[in-house]
């Protein structure tokens, strides 16, 4: 009456017991990968003739997270040398402040140039 063939009950499987290591068997030893931090990136900013000193410092205060006086001496670096480092940063991040004062700069009028660059 059974139309098909009964399946035979699956086999247990086998299990051998743990021999001591008896010096044949290779293992690989697990090494440590170092990985490297990122490189830094600096945001200069670079003087010109035309930019106010005042809106330069209002800008390194608003981007840079510099108090008044942090970001006078930067602007004085600025205006005195022809470039200043406003902070150092992540690639990426140092790339969002660079565009960022190009935007302020651009709104407001101003030729002031920003740039980013790897640190040594």
């Amino acid at each position: 009456m059974a139309s098909q063939t009964p399946i035979p009950p699956p086999v247990a499987p086998v299990v051998r017991p743990v021999t001591p290591d008896d010096g044949d068997s290779v293992v690989a030893e697990r090494k440590e990968q170092k990985t490297k931090p990122p490189q830094m990136h600096q945001v200069v900013m670079l003087n010109d003739d035309y930019t106010p000193m005042e809106f330069v410092v209002v800008v390194i205060q608003e981007f840079f997270n510099k108090d008044r006086e942090s970001a006078t001496q930067i602007m004085l670096k600025i205006h005195l040398d022809g470039k200043g480092i406003c902070g150092v940063y992540s690639r990426d991040v140092a790339a969002t402040k660079v565009l960022q004062v190009q935007e302020a700069a651009r709104q407001a009028g101003h030729p002031l140039q920003c740039l980013s660059e790897p640190v040594d």
